[in-house]
């Protein structure tokens, strides 16, 4: 059956059509961002893409830098695939599909250096600001990737630093902007056979040969990181990323 399923998916790809009628290279709809969903975050987001439901909170507290880094803040991405969201998600610690998740959305904000980390720091050598990003799915249905990492950015650009009179947080103040120096959007090309195509659906996305997620911000690529079994050729790539490129133009509009 699941061959059958994906004979008829590839026979459509080869048509430039999908499952739901799209394009290989359209997003479903609606791509929708949501701001303030929490009052006790600093900042938070819901994206919706299609039927799939993201929720981001960020919280800032005060803690140690990394040893190696003793002059800048802390970033931690976490992310909870919520049993209500998917009859394949349980709870309990995270599995490599939840940690995975985590690192990719880590990776487009880290490697392009979207936070000024060096604000961060208190003293340094002994305090700084940690970000801590919590992504929790509500609804699975397909490429959880952009979802995640649009709410992450959407949040992180939302993020209103608390008080601190060097011994205390005051989560009642909230003034200043988080220093964010850039707002990476990141867009997953998936691959089944030799088709290229954006945005899955769940039905789309269990069939998938391989993936890879681009982040891009003011033009330029600032990570990559591939999954699934199947390789990509150095063509394939080159026109994943030129896909990737003219959608994340698209979805950062959304951005306020």
């Amino acid at each position: 059956m699941k061959k059958e399923l994906k004979n008829y998916i590839t026979s459509l790809l080869e048509k430039n059509e999908r499952v739901d009628g799209r394009k290989l290279d359209e997003f479903r709809k609606p791509v929708k961002i949501e701001l303030n969903i929490s009052k006790n975050a600093e900042g938070s987001a819901k994206v919706t893409i299609g039927k799939t439901e993201v929720i981001v909170g960020v919280k800032i507290d005060v803690g140690e830098p990394f040893p190696d880094s003793p002059d800048r803040g802390v970033l931690i991405t976490g992310a909870e695939l919520l049993p209500m969201s998917s009859p394949n998600f349980e709870s309990g610690p995270p599995d490599a599909q939840t940690t995975e998740l985590a690192r990719i959305v880590d990776r487009g904000i880290r490697e392009s250096n979207a936070i000024d980390f060096k604000k961060l720091c208190i003293k340094n050598g002994e305090k700084v600001w940690l970000v801590l990003i919590d992504i929790y799915v509500v609804n699975d249905d397909g490429n959880l990737q952009d979802a995640s990492s649009l709410a992450a950015i959407a949040a992180l650009n939302d993020c209103k630093m608390p008080g601190y009179d060097g011994t205390k947080v005051d989560y009642k103040k909230r003034k200043d902007k988080l220093p964010l120096l850039k707002r990476p959007i990141e867009c997953t090309v998936f691959k089944i056979g030799k088709y290229l195509f954006v945005d899955p659906s769940l039905t789309e996305y269990k069939n998938v040969d391989a993936r890879l997620t681009i982040a891009y911000s003011n033009g330029n690529v600032n990570a990559m990181q591939k999954g699934g079994d199947s390789p990509f050729s150095l063509e394939e790539i080159e026109e994943a990323l030129k896909i990737a490129k003219r959608k994340c133009d698209e979805i950062s509009k959304l951005l306020k």
